[in-house]
């Protein structure tokens, strides 16, 4: 169906291993966006669970399909559709840092990060199992794609959701405020933003970037969502700390428009790029 509907971007905190206060405060934010007249609601990374869980990740793991502590979640879903993130049981064992969607009463797709960065304060390699794959998906709002944090600093990823048809792109995402020796806040903002808005005029879809709040173990979270154009500007971005919930439209006439105006996604010759990724492999 063509792309068209209202989003919302719910840049929140969470309870640290506490699934079912995390549920709860899903579920208000669902309704707030009913309110607002938003068709989808996108949470933060992990965000029924917290970030730093470390050892407590085999404990919070689920199936999201069937678990039942996620009903509340499943059944607003026949209102309005909603992303967020969790550690899942998979089928092999696994236990995976994952973005889900439910529309229409059931899990409708799942993505499992991929890139799971293990240098300086991040250790995602210890506790979760890497995702191999990545594909767009239709929702009632049109054709999407879900990636996590750091699986939208790999070009390949938001370059493969575009090819597979996706006309918004949602980054779940937990970055850390780095005050240090490496830049501000500010710094951050300007970083992120520039790359998103980078990733939507080239790949001409929108990049909704939701990010969470709130100190946890320590680390404090700088939000600062935001939802970029197909032609790199920016739709609706949130203040930096403190939890918000904002709405953004996506239109596939916009999109259409960035396409035929700037024809490099439409001129995009895949088959180039397989051609010389196995040429390249076979060194």
């Amino acid at each position: 169906m063509p792309l068209h509907g209202t989003i919302a971007l719910a840049q929140t905190d969470a309870r640290l291993g506490d699934l079912r206060a995390n549920v709860e405060r899903h579920v208000e934010r669902a309704e707030e966006a009913l309110r607002a007249g938003a068709d989808l609601v996108a949470f933060p990374e992990l965000s029924l669970t917290g970030y730093t869980v470390r050892d407590l990740a085999g404990e919070l793991a689920l199936d999201p399909s069937t678990d039942v502590r996620l009903a509340p979640l499943r059944e607003i879903s026949r209102r309005i559709s909603v992303i967020a993130g969790c550690i899942e049981a998979g089928p092999d064992h696994g236990v995976y840092n994952s973005a889900i969607c439910f529309e229409g009463g059931a899990l409708r797709h799942v993505h499992r990060k991929v890139y799971l960065p293990t240098y300086g304060m991040f250790e995602e390699g210890r506790y979760f199992s890497a995702g191999r794959l990545v594909e767009a998906f239709d929702t009632k709002i049109g054709r999407i794609g879900m990636l996590i944090c750091e699986d939208l600093w790999h070009v390949s990823l938001p370059y493969l959701l575009a090819m597979d048809g996706a006309e918004v792109i949602v980054s779940l995402t937990a970055s850390p405020t780095r005050l240090g020796g490496e830049g501000t806040e500010s710094d951050q903002r300007r970083v992120n933003h520039d790359h998103h808005r980078t990733y939507a005029r080239l790949l001409s879809l929108y990049s909704v970037f939701i990010n969470r709040v709130g100190v946890e173990d320590g680390v404090g979270f700088w939000g600062g969502s935001a939802v970029m154009d197909p032609n790199g500007q920016a739709v609706v971005a949130s203040e930096s700390f403190d939890e918000a919930l904002l709405t953004a439209p996506v239109d596939a006439a916009v999109v259409r428009r960035a396409r035929r105006g700037s024809r490099h996604l439409l001129d995009e010759r895949p088959e180039i790029v397989l051609q010389n990724l196995e040429r390249i492999s076979r060194r």
